[in-house]
């Protein structure tokens, strides 16, 4: 009876299986390495708080990316060098010489499609479960190898340093800010979010990096209340005024002395003509710091996060922004900011003036000189800078380095720029296109 064939024996076996289980092995270090470093932190942090405790583990083994990529990586190219080599050696032992170019022939097709792209689909796929699955053991890998990551790394980074490479130890970590605005306008450009929507979100996350100074209602636009009118005066004036606050001053309008609420007014006068119709005589007794709230100043600087915080602690909507000297330069409310947010915010009583942007026939935008940039982005989805000024106007003066006269056209930042009207030295009406 003949011996048992080499290609068949035992050994054959033994080296088929453990090839088999590499292979296993390879696939898991891939999708782990994938499933950790797609999951979302934002989507396993709300697994974790409802007690996930892979979810847990996932979170903090992803704290130090360089160690845990580090890890998997030695990992994986262990098990699939130590597979190749099996295979090779078992197909030189079946078929001489030849069997090296089969063995790397049949490797790269199960190294590819079982160990690499089969197990990165799935865990691409299903990011957060996978990553909640696979850390307990990708944990235990991570301490297992930490002295060999370790060494790596400083290795690593000694030859970086010798090419003048610096490497920041916390690189590894996502500005927050930077990958939401990223992942909006993403999905804005595919359809997947409305435009409205990412503005909205865009807006909020602005706050903290913006000032009072770039959305309030210059000082030149302020109605107020002139303190040596006679108080049917007053009256009228509120009456006739679209804003239910209106700031007080004495002899000039830089001395703000007070803030005098319609409601407050209004309540206080007819305490004096008790029903009847007001007049000079009626309204005599009147005392209109009896009415009068303390001005609120807040320096042109704060940010409209800090802002917002302050008009909510002080249950107020209104404030009077002055620059480092005191000087008055225009005023803030809360509305200012939440339209910040949301849009323009508009009710029965705002005037039904000229659009600040307007589109012609011939496909120029027709636009308000004091429209901030920011509005303007936002409303025509363009990305004019506005780090030199805060209107259009301004962004022209500065462009130009002059007053521009009317009918003056510039060209710069891509867009095309007609001054079409002017006040004095303001510039009021433009025409822009994109060039």
């Amino acid at each position: 009876m003949d011996p048992v064939s080499p290609s068949l024996d035992s050994a054959f076996w033994i080296t088929a299986g453990a090839i088999l289980f590499l292979l296993v092995m390879s696939g898991f270090f891939s999708g782990s390495e994938t499933a950790l470093t797609a999951a979302s932190r934002g989507k396993l942090r709300a697994r974790a708080d409802k007690g996930d405790a892979g979810a847990t583990r996932a979170l903090k083994i992803t704290e130090d990316n360089e160690r845990l990529i580090g890890s998997v990586l030695l990992g994986n190219n262990l098990v699939n060098i130590l597979a190749t080599s099996l295979a090779t050696a078992l197909m030189t032992r079946m078929l001489g010489e030849s069997g090296v170019a089969l063995a790397t022939l049949v490797m790269t097709l199960l190294v590819l499609i079982f160990a690499e792209v089969l197990p990165k689909t799935y865990a691409i796929t299903n990011a957060e479960r996978a990553a909640a699955l696979v850390s307990a053991p990708i944990a235990f890998v991570v301490t297992i190898f930490a002295p060999i990551v370790s060494a790596v790394r400083w290795l690593v980074r000694l030859v970086l340093r010798i090419f003048g490479v610096q490497i920041d130890p916390d690189s590894h970590i996502l500005a927050v800010r930077e990958e939401i605005e990223g992942a909006l306008n993403l999905g804005h450009s595919e359809g997947v979010v409305e435009k409205e929507d990412r503005d909205r979100i865009l807006g909020a996350l602005d706050l903290g990096d913006r000032t009072v100074e770039e959305i309030m209602l210059h000082r030149s636009k302020i109605e107020m209340i002139d303190a040596a009118n006679t108080p049917l005066d007053i009256l009228t004036q509120c009456l006739e005024s679209r804003h239910t606050r209106l700031p007080v001053f004495r002899d000039d309008p830089e001395n703000i002395i007070g803030m005098v609420h319609a409601k407050d007014l209004l309540r206080g006068m007819y305490k004096l003509i008790e029903g009847g119709v007001p007049n000079e005589a009626a309204l005599d007794g009147f005392d209109l710091n009896d009415v009068m709230m303390d001005p609120y100043f807040v320096p042109e600087t704060t940010t409209l996060d800090d802002q917002m915080r302050q008009f909510l602690r002080r249950h107020t909507h209104f404030a009077l922004v002055v620059d480092e000297y005191g000087a008055l330069q225009g005023l803030i409310t809360l509305e200012d900011i939440l339209e910040e947010i949301v849009g323009e915010i508009t009710d029965e009583f705002d005037a039904g003036g000229e659009d600040e942007v307007a589109r012609s026939d011939d496909g120029h935008f027709l636009v308000d000189g004091a429209m901030t940039i920011r509005d303007l982005n936002r409303a025509c989805d363009w990305s004019l800078p506005d780090e030199e000024a805060n209107t259009v106007a301004g962004l022209v003066i500065h462009e130009a380095q002059a007053i521009p006269a009317q009918g003056q056209v510039f060209s710069f930042h891509g867009f095309r720029f007609e001054v079409l009207a002017k006040q004095a030295n303001r510039i009021t009406r433009l025409k822009i296109r994109p060039l």
